[in-house]
């Protein structure tokens, strides 16, 4: 890995976790892939797994891992509660488990295709931020003591989302942050028509890690309509030239970056949605970066675009380094938020049921991998010690050879009638940890 990288990730991460851990939800590098060595290729439910956990119910969260702790979100079926767990990383054994919720009654979920226990935990090293969909935002310390709760429907209005919302809280320069990029109608717990005298807002906001207090609310415009107004992308954080910081925020048919001190607006880019006719078209895939590129996905079966980073102001069409474009090997994706490594971005198409290997400068694809069409495959790619591991919504999990996409392994870990499983695959200390729907699998190289 070039020296350039090295340094840039070490900025970052400094004062958060050692490099084995995996502290947020695209890991330590926020792109999805991480350094590791002699990582299991072939696994089952049986085979190369040193301990499987039952889960107290259903949560498409990917588990973060810091030191001996593996920390996600999950329902409790039995109690119909939101749960914050901490699961012993050699064992497999419960640590502690929290009950999210605050007075702010929602239910468990918003529809029948996940529930509120869909964002990432993040963490620091010493605390752990928990958000769930219905607006609970809760932190612990490492041994479960609860440090602070409040509830961001409450403080700022009902989230205006036609989906279950899931961006995850980034924690970055001592700083906890969430983008709420919401439509500007109302919809579901919101009723009556669009008021023009108290309209919904999106916005960036900032909260002290230590007592959970609001830094700043920063305002995020967009001339985007109704639902394409909405994005589920998590802030990911960046040093840039000149050591410039920013977050780079996606959704309302734009990307910018904001300056993390103040949340102000640095530059933006866009659109994909050309006079922002199509208003159905809410955002999920974060961004990712590399080799001076953000990679964005635009919705349905719209193409990939690279831009340019380092900017100012709003950029033109000449900050687009490449977009997708053309058969057979269009890039396109939908949901999962593509990964980075060493020159390449691997993006994972729910819509055409393909794995995709893209020169990051150029946009040209190194191989394209078909995939089995049982399944939706919407969680998001991880890349590791030569590999690429994906998962389907039944918890099929494909190892491919990064080099070439070549499928070296299938592991069914979902049970036989599972959906909807939508964890990524984590990275952390040598080993594999799964999420599906019942269960969390740690899977190594040797038992």
């Amino acid at each position: 890995m070039i020296l350039s990288r090295i340094v840039l990730v070490s900025s970052l991460l400094a004062t958060v976790a050692p490099a084995q851990d995996w502290p947020q939800w695209r890991g330590p590098e926020y792109d999805g892939s991480t350094e590791a060595s002699n990582l299991p290729a072939e696994f089952g439910r049986k085979h190369n797994v040193r301990w499987a956990a039952k889960m107290p119910g259903r949560g498409a969260g990917t588990p973060i891992v810091v030191g001996e702790r593996i920390l996600l979100t999950s329902v409790d079926a039995a109690r119909d509660k939101l749960v914050a767990l901490c699961v012993h990383r050699e064992t497999g054994k419960v640590l502690w488990q929290r009950d999210a919720g605050s007075d702010y009654t929602d239910g468990l979920s918003l529809h029948n295709r996940s529930n509120y226990a869909s964002p990432s935990p993040a963490t620091d090293g010493q605390r752990v931020v928990f958000f769930f969909g219905n607006g609970d935002l809760c932190c612990f310390d490492l041994e479960g003591q609860e440090v602070w709760r409040r509830n961001l429907q409450k403080d700022y209005g009902n989230f205006a989302f036609q989906w279950t919302f899931s961006a995850s809280p980034t924690i970055w320069e001592g700083r906890v942050f969430l983008p709420i990029l919401q439509r500007d109608t109302p919809v579901g717990r919101r009723t009556g028509p669009k008021d023009p005298e108290n309209p919904i807002e999106s916005f960036l906001l900032a909260l002290d890690p230590k007592t959970g207090k609001t830094l700043y609310k920063h305002n995020r415009p967009s001339d985007a309509i109704v639902e394409s107004r909405e994005s589920y992308g998590t802030l990911i954080p960046r040093v840039g030239k000149g050591g410039r910081k920013e977050l780079l925020c996606i959704g309302g048919d734009v990307i910018t970056g904001h300056d993390p001190a103040t949340g102000k607006e640095l530059w933006r880019w866009g659109t994909w949605n050309e006079g922002h006719r199509e208003r159905w078209w809410r955002l999920v895939p974060t961004p990712v970066v590399g080799d001076g590129v953000a990679l964005v996905c635009a919705p349905k079966r719209a193409p990939v675009y690279a831009v340019k980073l380092d900017g100012s102001g709003t950029l033109n069409q000449s900050a687009l380094a490449w977009k997708s474009t053309g058969r057979p090997n269009h890039l396109s994706s939908d949901v999962p938020t593509p990964a980075y490594e060493d020159g390449h971005f691997y993006v994972l198409s729910d819509v055409r049921h393909a794995l995709s290997k893209v020169n990051a400068k150029t946009g040209g694809v190194a191989w394209t991998t078909e995939l089995p069409r049982d399944y939706a495959w919407r969680s998001s790619p991880t890349v590791a010690d030569g590999k690429v591991y994906c998962m389907n919504h039944n918890g099929q999990v494909s190892v491919f050879a990064s080099d070439t996409g070549k499928v070296i392994h299938t592991a069914q870990m979902g049970d036989e009638d599972d959906d909807h499983v939508r964890a990524s695959v984590v990275v952390a200390h040598g080993s594999l940890f799964i999420r599906t729907n019942d269960n969390l699998f740690c899977v190594s190289a040797t038992k």
